[in-house]
């Protein structure tokens, strides 16, 4: 075994170690949450690595970047997240590699992602991004306009909303981290009532290497990890 292994094995599983933790903290299964790995800074060598170490979920933030390492580990057993923008005009190329796209951030994006979702055997599985911290530099749907997004879905018959998706705060620490999630599952709640029969709601993709364990606290189904899973992993 190569010490590049070693070292994302016992990485993968000092993240799993502090998701059960969250979990049991919050009354909830570890099997309730799932690990997407984000492989944005990581080849992939480091990514077959990964995978061998136990970790199928995979996730990317750009679109070109996710095809290439989609098409160089076509032989694994995996699937891929889009959890970056994703722009109208590279829609038709991700929608056939990814399981789940977390970001939709606009109704045009929805809109064509409708459009070529006919020509897939499935409907296209999305998250809807939420911008829950009001921060200028982030996408995402304001809290008060995504609630119009999800009364309106059935005008997308090939899309199926599953959940939504947020980050936190830049600044703020654990506290202001939570206090953001907790704002994400209590406007989930609050749309469920109101979801046509493509919304489901089910998926809460929150939480990244710095404050995953929060958003467990507050119902994270999905937690987008990198950084944390390549410490210390040679070059």
């Amino acid at each position: 075994m190569s010490d590049r292994l070693r070292t994302v094995e016992r990485n993968l599983a000092a993240v799993h170690d502090a998701m059960a933790t969250a979990a049991a903290q919050a009354g909830r299964s570890p099997d309730d949450v799932r690990l997407v790995a984000v492989t944005k800074y990581v080849d992939t060598d480091v990514v077959r690595d990964l995978v061998a170490a136990g970790c199928r979920s995979l996730g990317e933030s750009r679109p070109q970047a996710l095809w290439e390492k989609a098409d160089a580990l076509a032989d694994l057993d995996v699937e891929w997240h889009l959890v970056g923008h994703l722009q109208r005009n590279k829609v038709r190329r991700t929608l056939p590699a990814v399981q789940l796209t977390h970001s939709v951030d606009s109704t045009r994006l929805l809109q064509e992602m409708d459009r070529e979702a006919v020509n897939l055997p499935r409907p296209a599985n999305v998250l809807l991004e939420v911008n829950i911290s009001g921060d200028a530099e982030k996408h995402g749907f304001a809290p008060a306009n995504v609630r119009e997004v999800v009364e309106r879905a059935e005008k997308y018959p090939h899309v199926q909303v599953c959940g939504l998706m947020t980050m936190a705060h830049r600044e703020g620490g654990a506290e202001v981290a939570r206090r953001d999630f907790a704002a994400l599952r209590r406007l989930r709640d609050e749309l469920v009532d109101r979801a046509p029969p493509n919304v489901r709601l089910d998926e809460l993709s929150m939480g990244m290497s710095n404050d995953y364990p929060q958003a467990i606290l507050e119902g994270a189904t999905l937690i987008r990890v990198g950084r944390a899973l390549y410490e210390g992993v040679p070059d």
